[in-house]
């Protein structure tokens, strides 16, 4: 018998949890069973808030992670108020009609239906009503790096990263964290310091604390240790908050833009500082690439990243 299971959420960034998900799912489905991601698009709560809070992962790299741990589909349910406001039973009604689901893998916290009304006890009623079994999936647990072990969310991951903690949210994660975006054109200043940057249109993606951060970035040329900014550029005129990189040892040109950029966040390096003049500035980011340089020694190239 060939099942079909199906586990749902908004998936944000793909963590610890959602992995434990998608390993329940695929077990239950078995080698000739199907498993069926099924998530958003915008998330529920930037379409109630009309807001976009920031993204852990663009919806591409959403749905390759879904099927790198385990879903052999993933649909996007495109989200707006008249699909918000769809009472619980409305919801499971459809999902039963369009994938006629033998197992549905769900946290204990897992909410459905207008308002929120739907809980794992309503699943698991409707579930005998339509001939599907509810299997629950205790929260995960993770250690950050001082050991101390905290419950795997994504809102905890997203306070991680506002207070600039990468490591600790990778260790939430299962990896380090991914910004990225197209590379655009920026206001030169960092050729006048002797150090290029690419600038990053980062989208909707969460930018983490202003800081300086030792990371790896990938690009059309291959996998680089890079020293990234995170800031407003205090030094200078203000500008708006934006994410740029120094690609340490790459030689590609400095005046093309609109190719894609990906950076892993691996280290936090330092708070901002404003300089006075621009020769403080210049002696910092030496030692900034140095650090950077040393930090990611013998790990450009290696297999710590995934696509």
């Amino acid at each position: 018998m060939s099942y079909t299971v199906v586990t749902i959420g908004n998936f944000d960034g793909v963590h610890r949890g959602h992995k434990a998900l998608l390993e329940a799912a695929r077990a239950a489905a078995g080698d000739a069973g199907r498993v069926i991601a099924i998530t958003f698009d915008p998330l529920p709560r930037h379409v109630l808030l009309d807001a976009s809070p920031g993204l852990l992962a663009t919806l591409q790299r959403r749905q390759s992670l879904l099927k790198h741990y385990g879903a052999d589909e993933v649909h996007v349910a495109a989200i707006d108020q008249d699909w918000l406001r769809q009472d619980a039973e409305t919801f499971v009604n459809q999902l039963v009609a369009r994938w006629s689901p033998s197992v549905i893998v769900e946290g204990p916290d897992f909410r459905f239906g207008r308002d929120r009304a739907g809980d794992i006890e309503l699943l698991v009623s409707l579930g005998r009503n339509h001939g599907f079994e509810v299997q629950v999936i205790e929260p995960v647990q993770a250690p950050l790096t001082t050991q101390v072990p905290v419950p795997v969310r994504s809102s905890q991951i997203r306070w991680l990263l506002e207070h600039g903690r990468v490591s600790d949210a990778a260790c939430l994660l299962g990896r380090p964290w991914r910004l990225e975006g197209s590379v655009v054109s920026g206001d030169q200043r960092g050729r006048m310091l002797a150090c290029p940057t690419a600038n990053l249109d980062h989208g909707d993606l969460l930018l983490p604390a202003d800081g300086v951060y030792a990371g790896l970035a990938r690009c059309p040329g291959g996998i680089f240790p890079a020293a990234i900014s995170v800031s407003d550029k205090p030094t200078f005129e203000r500008t708006p908050r934006l994410a740029e990189a120094h690609l340490i040892g790459w030689a590609g040109p400095l005046d093309v833009y609109g190719w894609h950029l990906e950076i892993d966040l691996l280290y936090w390096v330092r708070d901002q500082i404003r300089f006075d003049g621009v020769e403080g500035l210049q002696a910092q980011i030496a030692r900034d690439i140095a650090e950077v340089s040393s930090l990611l020694s013998g790990v450009a190239g290696s297999t710590l990243t995934e696509s």
